[in-house]
């Protein structure tokens, strides 16, 4: 059972996250962080498919998982491969959007927040950053959402002359909505269901030691 809803998380995760990604951030090229946010950087000024650049940003650092945390490896490839399918998938979402910048930036950054707190509070995510995020937080006495809102800051912060100062606010509201929601569903799934990885929200204090093996 616990599988079962393990895979529905995923698949549910990867929807939200494709959907965010395509049906608010890209019409208006704004920038969410992590690898998502490099993929979006790659697909605006080179072109390039952001769910292949994901895929292929995040490889380094899951053969860096897969030799040191085996078991976090294999809860998490799955993730990587569903969300980085829907953000190509669903890009035809990104034709339809009648919201404005503030809007977009709000609901985006929920929904793809709601979609990666869904599935790291299952073990898995997205790949890239949320997994560096998810393996330093099973460690250290950092949770791991902040750990991702801290992330995501760098990347976004490293955008700023390539968005211009209008984007790259909206590009921090789009951060702070994803780090928002990602600890109210970790909360959420914390609360409502069994998961091995428990407690994942930004604010709980000694989250560390119920990750650790």
């Amino acid at each position: 059972m616990y599988f079962f809803r393990k895979m529905i998380a995923v698949l549910l995760g990867s929807i939200l996250i494709g959907t965010g990604v395509n049906f608010f951030l890209v019409p208006h090229q704004l920038i969410e962080g992590g690898m998502i946010g490099i993929g979006l950087l790659a697909n605006y000024y080179l072109g390039l498919s952001p769910g292949v650049v994901v895929m292929c940003a995040s490889l380094p650092i899951y053969l860096l998982i897969f030799l040191i945390d085996r078991p976090l490896f294999y809860h998490s490839f799955h993730g990587m491969l569903l969300s980085s399918f829907f953000i190509d998938f669903l890009s035809p979402l990104r034709e339809y959007n009648p919201l404005a910048v503030p809007a977009s930036a709000i609901l985006g950054g929920g929904l793809i927040g709601s979609g990666v707190g869904w599935m790291l509070g299952y073990g898995t995510n997205t790949g890239g950053t949320d997994l560096l995020a998810q393996f330093l937080a099973r460690r250290y006495e950092i949770p791991v959402a902040l750990l991702i809102f801290l992330i995501d800051g760098v990347i976004v912060g490293c955008s700023f002359e390539l968005a211009g100062p209008y984007k790259f606010v909206y590009s921090l509201v789009t951060i702070a909505a994803v780090a928002i929601s990602t600890h109210l569903v970790c909360r959420f799934v914390q609360n409502s269901y069994y998961a091995p990885y428990q407690i994942i929200g930004p604010l709980g204090k000694g989250s560390a030691s119920l990750w650790r093996k």
